[in-house]
């Protein structure tokens, strides 16, 4: 099984796991609430039935007065954003148009989510689960562990300086997973009609601000009742208005799932960033590249992880970093300290013609 393989960095696992997850489980949830309850429920009248009204307002869509929000619930209006809206003037109309595709965009973010990791995985071809051959359970006998580490050396002494390219690739990656998280919050804003961007900050806003003059945001993005107007032809033919009052059960929902993915994007943004300085500063500083790889690995000697570093190229050392997080740490120093032997002894290392990637047969 490759699963057990660790081939990129936890905060990266964030992006296209753990994230991953919590999308499709919030897609499922509003999936389940929307076609095994009613997920809209409109006050009707007699001349409409209730399944045409509901049906007509859950497809065209409900609205809600902005200037409704502010105003006191039981004594000027019934409900926030719900208000008589003839005779009073221009008034602001917000819909509530993203209500029925909440389930449908909840998935299609996890796929975007899923992305850079599905391209990693493309592009990593397997290369870390062939060269471990099992010597991340240290369990066999000393014979086969000497032949595994002596490929495993083999392999890494003949094809040193080559790579770069492989480890930029990832780094492209952990760079597309950035750019994706930061979209998402420009997807999302969009589709809620430019109130996302901030919704977190105006939640904590409402919380903080006194109960007399404050609206709560999540009301005001995910009204629990809003409007629908229906009109028919009466009797005589004339065109006649029917104004229907709508219960928006699964925004008590939506609510919820949005201001956890607002804090939970912002985390992953501000872990991204920081990551992505990192990488950057391991690019540029074989010292620091020293420093980390002694920092995670203590039982490999430090003049060792230098010869190594110095020897070598980021790409390699990036290889050589994934390979310690999943081979036993004693197989591993021992293979470091090989190698870094076999560089020590030979100054004027010349690698073949032919690169030999070992990959996943």
């Amino acid at each position: 099984m490759v699963s057990h393989v660790k081939i990129d960095s936890p905060v990266f696992r964030l992006h296209t796991n753990a994230t991953v997850i919590l999308l499709i489980t919030f897609s499922i949830a509003v999936t389940t609430r929307q076609y095994v309850g009613n997920p809209i429920d409109c006050v009707h009248t007699r001349d409409i039935p209730e399944d045409v009204l509901n049906t007509y307002c859950w497809i065209h869509s409900t609205y809600t007065v902005v200037d409704a929000f502010m105003k006191k619930q039981g004594s000027e209006v019934p409900f926030p954003g719900v208000h008589n809206s003839q005779g009073r003037g221009p008034l602001t109309i917000k819909h509530t148009k993203y209500y029925q595709w909440v389930a449908f965009t909840l998935f299609f973010q996890a796929i975007l989510f899923y992305t850079p990791r599905w391209l990693w995985k493309s592009w990593e071809g397997g290369k870390i689960h062939a060269l471990i051959m099992d010597l991340d359970i240290g369990i066999c006998s000393e014979a086969e562990k000497k032949q595994k580490k002596k490929l495993l050396l083999d392999y890494l002494w003949e094809n040193l300086r080559y790579h770069n390219w492989w480890a930029y690739r990832y780094y492209v990656c952990e760079l597309l997973a950035l750019i994706n998280v930061i979209g998402q919050m420009f997807l999302m804003n969009r589709f809620f009609d430019g109130e996302f961007m901030t919704f977190g900050l105006d939640v904590i806003q409402y919380m903080e601000a006194d109960q007399e003059d404050r609206m709560d945001p999540m009301i005001y993005i995910f009204p629990r009742m809003t409007k629908c107007t229906f009109f028919k032809y009466g009797s005589s033919g004339e065109v006649e208005k029917h104004d229907a009052i709508c219960i928006l059960p699964l925004n008590v929902v939506n609510e919820k799932i949005y201001i956890f993915l607002w804090f939970w994007f912002i985390l992953l943004t501000l872990l991204t960033l920081l990551t992505i300085i990192y990488r950057v500063v391991i690019i540029f500083s074989p010292r620091m590249r020293v420093y980390l790889f002694r920092m995670r690995f203590r039982l490999v000697r430090r003049d060792a992880i230098e010869i190594i570093v110095r020897r070598s190229k980021m790409g390699d050392w990036f290889l050589l970093y994934l390979l310690g997080e999943n081979i036993d740490t004693v197989i591993f120093r021992d293979v470091v300290q090989d190698l870094a032997n076999r560089l020590g002894h030979n100054q004027h290392h010349r690698v073949p013609g032919l690169k030999g990637e070992i990959q996943d047969a």
